[in-house]
């Protein structure tokens, strides 16, 4: 699943030499991603809440082998836009499950760690998947990557058909944002706003790369590789520090840390091999940001986690629509170097909401001790 989004962005120059656009233009392969996604997950969480998770995971899988085989095969890039659109719809069916199964099942005092993990193979996609992805477009071209990928969901259709089987559906007989709508869309706003620190650079890293320091396809697979490493690592140390001083605490200094170290990144940005440690760290940062505010988030609704969570990973892709936005805009106007600066004040943003609803939450808290 994580290879289907971060593999673009590597393989962007060479899909707009492809059909003869923008690499800008090519970004709306993301955006249209994002968006499909952004509508649809939240409905995919509500249903597998009723009827069972197990068939729209195995429906999720199954599409996702026809969306990426129709990608390699696009005649047009018209077509190649339908085909992300699918594989969006693939992904909304399949990513929030996973975080609401885990969401539930995890002790309370081990939640960060477990989610930590989940994360973790997530963005294995950034330092295996999409590097990969770059070495098969190096040999055989960018079409090649999707072939790959169409085969092995497939595999996986058939795996997960077993895989949940001791899944049981659930009665849902409330709506578990009643009364609540406000406050969630409050605190998954955060959410929104860090992916736009994150994407509205990371969209177009491997054209601007490229661009700024002319590297070959070879190098900008080394630097995503360094990339993806740090927001494993990022993701499995904020796991254990969120368990031992709190959700809260790491996931605020993370988002500090992460907007000066944007700022560092857009002063040495054509620095040349400079950038491999500058991008480790930039990932190593967001991400412990990103997974310690999901646990936040899974102990501030315990009884509404299956519907946040969805909700959340709405948030995320409109933040990647947003910053694919945001980003085609700047490099438009102001270059790839830009983009580092503009990211850097997203994340302030989100650190400012995210302080504020901490904040609600003592409000709230001191109100319930009065009472």
């Amino acid at each position: 699943m994580g290879t289907d989004l971060f593999v673009v962005s590597p393989l962007l120059p060479f899909i707009s030499k492809a059909y003869e656009i923008s690499p800008a233009t090519a970004g709306w392969m993301v955006t249209v991603f994002a968006v499909t996604y952004a509508c649809s997950a939240p409905l995919f969480g509500w249903l597998s809440d009723k009827k069972g998770r197990r068939r729209f995971i195995t429906f999720g899988l199954l599409l996702f082998a026809i969306s990426n085989a129709l990608t390699a095969f696009a005649s047009s890039f018209l077509w190649l836009i339908v085909s992300r659109i699918l594989a969006g719809l693939s992904v909304a069916s399949v990513t929030p499950l996973i975080y609401a199964i885990i969401g539930d099942i995890a002790p309370p005092n081990r939640r960060g760690t477990w989610l930590s993990i989940v994360v973790s193979g997530h963005l294995t996609a950034l330092w295996a998947g999409a590097p990969f992805g770059t070495l098969l477009e190096h040999f055989f071209g960018w079409r090649s990557v999707f072939v790959v990928m169409a085969i092995i969901g497939a595999i996986l259709v058939v795996v997960n058909l077993k895989t949940w089987k001791s899944i049981s559906k659930s009665d849902l007989t409330r709506n578990p944002l009643e009364g609540n709508t406000l406050r969630i869309l409050g605190s998954i706003s955060v959410t929104t706003i860090w992916a736009i620190s994150i994407y509205a650079l990371y969209v177009y890293l491997g054209a601007a790369l490229y661009s700024e320091n002319r590297f070959s396809s070879s190098e900008i697979a080394l630097a995503i590789t360094f990339y993806g490493v740090g927001a494993v690592l990022g993701s499995l140390t904020s796991g254990q520090l969120t368990d031992k001083f709190g959700e809260r605490k790491i996931s605020k200094a993370t988002l500090i840390f992460l907007a000066l170290i944007l700022i560092c990144l857009g002063v040495f940005f054509s620095s040349g091999y400079w950038i491999y440690f500058l991008l480790f760290i930039w990932a190593l940062v967001g991400y412990a940001g990103f997974t310690s505010y999901q646990a936040r988030l899974t102990m501030e609704y315990p009884k509404e986690r299956g519907i946040v969570m969805a909700w959340n990973n709405t948030a995320l892709y409109i933040g990647i629509t947003i910053g694919s936005l945001i980003g085609g805009y700047v490099i438009s106007n102001w270059g790839y170097t830009s983009l580092p600066y503009v990211c850097s004040m997203a994340a302030i943003m989100s650190f400012v909401l995210s302080t504020q609803k901490v904040q609600e939450a003592k409000k709230e808290s001191e109100s319930s001790v009065d009472i």
